[in-house]
């Protein structure tokens, strides 16, 4: 067998030297009721050119994000990657580079790092950024853990507008660290409801902006009640675009800022991988999970680069680490980084003037079909809406129309009763056609 080029008799020798009769002997910890009772429901093995026109097939049934009028957002966004971010990631030094134990024999690797760690800086607006983490929930939840370390506190306060699959990574490594969620309500505009949230045993509060109904919120005033409280604020933006408009975290006093940097330079990628980005106060600095890259001068006063923060812990003792997280997401990092330099900061700022400009049209577009109802008071590209009947029915319902009319809040948290709201974005790549598209067969379906 090509796969499987043990025999019996090899299997039985095995199984002597390890002193058990079978293998099932091997697997007496894993209760009954866990284990198969036979194959799975899966088809059997097939030749390599009969499982390519399976997948083929499969692949057929997707629809392209650019065929047609697409108003998807929540978390992932379809923006235009320039042709040379991909020509440029995909040479053979950056495609399999990795950032390996004895960094600094890769000095390219470690440069690309320290150029987008100054770039997440700028615009978080906060003084350190790491190398990277595997995405915006991931980030969103090892801040937490982190607020929790440094204030010696085991409770956080999330805003009703946090994602809510944030908010469930949250939960999930919270509840294994033995941390306290106060998960309050999903809510349009959630600051007043977080101000009042805020109490002596909080050890953070994650607030997002613009949250997962697009509302655009200043977050001063919970900065300030927050550290009044003794807490850390973390700010999380799912879309990383809206930095070249809005203030940043870092001026509106985050301790801490999460980010899914998806928007720039990686496109959808049926969701993944993304690259997450973490920054933090000075102060903070050595809480911080995953490496941070540094500049220095060797022997000779040449300019070189170096991992300045990775415990060591992370990779051998891991009970004593900050955090587990131990790599980087160095390919979607490099993209990232390689379209900011293209754009620069001029050019993101222009790049998110349009995107505010197309959802307006949209907004203005949609406001006037008859039973829509715009929620969302302040937005950047990204607003929701209440539609007459489920919002999951109609884009179902307009997918036979052609338009992809945006997201159900329902699918992503079933149980907030909520199934009335759809979430809408509208960003450079949403044409006026596109718009007028999706407002007639709104129109259309809503008066049947």
């Amino acid at each position: 067998m090509r796969y499987l080029p043990l025999t019996p008799d090899d299997r039985t020798a095995m199984l002597a030297v390890i002193g058990v009769d079978t293998v099932d002997a091997l697997f007496v910890d894993v209760p009954d009721a866990a284990r198969l009772a036979g194959p799975v429901d899966l088809p059997h093995h097939a030749s390599e050119m009969a499982v390519e026109r399976d997948l083929v097939r499969m692949a057929a049934r997707n629809r392209a994000a650019g065929a047609g009028p697409f108003f998807c957002g929540a978390g992932a966004y379809r923006h235009h990657v320039p042709a040379s971010v991909d020509h440029l990631i995909q040479r053979s030094e950056f495609l399999t580079s990795y950032t390996p134990y004895q960094p600094e024999i890769a000095q390219g690797t470690l440069q690309v790092l320290f150029e987008f760690q100054s770039q997440v800086s700028a615009l978080t607006g906060l003084p350190v950024a790491n190398a990277s983490m595997y995405d915006g929930s991931t980030a969103c939840a090892e801040a937490v853990l982190m607020a929790t370390r440094v204030t010696r506190r085991r409770k956080a306060v999330l805003s009703g507008g946090l994602h809510p699959h944030y908010a469930e990574t949250v939960h999930t490594l919270a509840h294994n660290a033995g941390v306290e969620v106060n998960a309050l309500p999903a809510a349009v505009d959630a600051e007043a409801a977080v101000l009042a949230a805020i109490d002596a045993e909080t050890a953070c509060v994650v607030v997002q902006t613009p949250n997962v109904f697009g509302t655009v919120t200043d977050v001063t005033a919970i900065a300030a009640a927050a550290h009044a409280a003794g807490a850390l604020l973390i700010v999380t933006t799912t879309e990383a675009v809206s930095f070249g408009l809005l203030k940043s975290p870092g001026e509106m006093g985050a301790d801490i800022a999460v980010a899914e940097g998806q928007s720039i330079g990686n496109s959808l990628n049926f969701g993944g991988p993304y690259v997450g980005l973490f920054a933090c106060t000075e102060k903070l600095m050595r809480q911080a999970p995953g490496r941070l890259c540094g500049e220095t001068v060797d022997a000779e006063g040449r300019r070189g680069f170096v991992l300045t923060l990775s415990t060591r812990e992370q990779h051998i003792r891991r009970d004593k680490a900050t955090s587990n997280i131990c790599t980087n997401s160095g390919l979607c990092a490099l993209a990232f980084s390689i379209h900011m330099s293209l754009l620069g900061g001029a050019g993101l700022e222009r790049l998110a003037r349009i995107n505010h400009a197309r959802a307006r049209r949209t907004r203005d577009a949609l406001a006037a079909v008859p039973g829509v109802e715009i929620l969302t008071p302040r937005f950047f590209n990204e607003f929701a809406v209440r539609l007459p009947r489920p919002a999951a029915d109609v884009v179902e319902a307009l997918l036979t129309r052609d338009v992809v009319a945006g997201v159900p809040f329902s699918r992503l948290a079933p149980a907030a009763g909520l199934d009335d709201v759809l979430l809408v974005c509208a960003t450079e790549t949403t044409t006026d056609g596109d718009i007028a598209a999706f407002a007639s067969a709104l129109t259309a379906e809503l008066a049947r």
